[in-house]
């Protein structure tokens, strides 16, 4: 058994803002998740052209390390083929279920050959502020991602759309129940699916992203710095 990881969050309520170190014991990246069928075929295609082979069924659900889990504003991937994705993230703290923002970064070289070890290959950058899904529930839909990727100096968006675009998380959490045989529970992390990415998958030397709640006026966000390590072999 792991003995978890632990990272520190502003935890963000309407009443206000509290501070809490919270422990995390598994991980688990959603695949596949578009709710959009046109949508998700856009990505399944954009992956294909990489050389990433098309998904038996959807959704699929990624067991990663724990440890993979990231708060800090660097990290590292070897060579130059890795590349960020926003994500909403579910965590589980007792019974209930807060939301948050990450990014599922990849190594997308290595995706061609084996989905689960490209998922194991880069830490997982997660922002620093979650919110309580009881205040975002009714207003699910309405929540925005966006990310912007910075090349050579130069930032440009990368992704941008709602998060209806994905499965909602109730039918996510159905889901790994049906076909994992497992709830999700206490010390849970779950990463939700994103979308294409605006002009195709690229790697870039800084990754922004976030998630906007129009509603409620508020917005999550994280950026870090992806330092490439050298392939000698």
């Amino acid at each position: 058994m792991t003995n978890g990881v632990k990272l520190t969050f502003d935890m963000v309520r309407e009443s206000g803002t509290s501070e809490q170190s919270i422990t995390f014991d598994r991980l688990f990246v959603a695949g596949w998740t578009g709710r959009d069928k046109a949508k998700m075929e856009e990505h399944i295609v954009e992956l294909g052209a990489l050389g990433v082979k098309r998904p038996g069924s959807v959704p699929v659900f990624y067991r990663v390390s724990v440890d993979r889990l990231s708060r800090r504003g660097t990290i590292q991937a070897p060579g130059d083929t890795s590349s960020g994705e926003v994500e909403f993230v579910l965590v589980g703290i007792g019974d209930d279920v807060w939301v948050g923002v990450g990014s599922d970064h990849t190594d997308r070289e290595v995706e061609t050959y084996g989905i689960t070890v490209s998922k194991q290959m880069c830490d997982k950058p997660l922002a620093g502020t979650l919110w309580p899904m009881a205040e975002v529930a009714p207003h699910w839909d309405q929540l925005e991602l966006r990310s912007y990727a910075v090349e050579k100096g130069k930032r440009r968006l990368y992704q941008e759309g709602p998060v209806a675009s994905m499965l909602s998380p109730d039918d996510l959490v159905a889901k790994l129940r049906a076909t994992e045989g497992t709830p999700f529970q206490s010390g849970d992390v779950m990463m939700g699916g994103t979308m294409p990415a605006i002009g195709g998958i690229k790697s870039a030397e800084r990754f922004e992203f976030e998630l906007i709640d129009p509603v409620l006026g508020r917005k999550i966000s994280h950026v870090y710095d992806i330092e490439t390590l050298p392939i000698n072999g």
